[in-house]
């Protein structure tokens, strides 16, 4: 799979950061797609968080009839649980170890590293945080999904307290809320502790309501 550009990189406003969040966008987006979220979130001057936003490769996606997009995997179908491209996957899985590291390498603690992604993105963060060994405090899925194969369930080391927010709307056309359940489900049949946000008539995309939630979970889990 090709590079994408790097990544958009937030510093906190005031002094070193001690925390950062990792922040994935969806299909054909770009790194700057949440970046107008900051405001919003209602974090002190002293918040002390980095916030970075990556850039998907840009590659042929096979539901876009072939055509290139930024992208962290290739949509074989508009089925999203069906011919799940394992191998892109992986791939951006490995991105996603690799920005942790770098943030870990700049003296912020595993605990402190927040993952977050919207719908593709989503799904990546989702695999990335239990597949990382280290301690991890949050992961972020929003109006995504979770395709699980059981041959994968050794690599979930992530330790069982990192919560995991999930974030849905009932009228999403591109990831049905029925297939959102279904990955809930699953977290949790995998002993992972959901917090579970839905917002009525919401199709894909965030919504105010979702955006304060948004807020409180990063709130507390990394302000100190």
């Amino acid at each position: 799979m090709p590079e994408g550009k790097s990544p958009i990189i937030i510093e906190p406003p005031k002094g070193a950061a001690n925390a950062s969040v990792i922040w994935l966008h969806g299909l054909g987006a770009d790194g700057h797609d949440f970046e107008g979220l900051l405001p919003h979130l209602s974090l002190p001057d002293n918040h002390g968080i980095r916030f970075v936003f990556p850039n998907a490769p840009v590659q042929p996606v096979t539901a876009n009839l072939g055509d290139p997009m930024s992208a962290w995997y290739d949509f074989k179908t508009t089925q999203v649980m069906e011919q799940v491209d394992w191998n892109g996957i992986d791939a951006s899985v490995a991105r996603v170890h690799g920005w942790v590291d770098d943030e870990r390498n700049k003296g912020i603690a595993s605990e402190r590293i927040l993952l977050a992604g919207f719908s593709q993105g989503g799904v990546v963060v989702l695999q990335a945080g239990l597949r990382y060994e280290a301690p991890l405090a949050g992961i972020m899925g929003l109006s995504t999904y979770f395709p699980h194969q059981a041959a994968r369930e050794a690599s979930y080391v992530q330790p069982s307290s990192c919560p995991v927010f999930l974030a849905h709307g009932t009228a999403d056309p591109i990831c049905p809320f029925t297939v959102a359940e279904t990955s809930r489900d699953t977290l949790q049949m995998l002993g992972r502790a959901v917090e579970w946000h839905t917002y009525p008539g919401m199709p894909h995309q965030v919504c105010a309501e979702e955006i304060g939630d948004i807020a409180h979970f990063i709130q507390r889990h990394l302000l100190i």
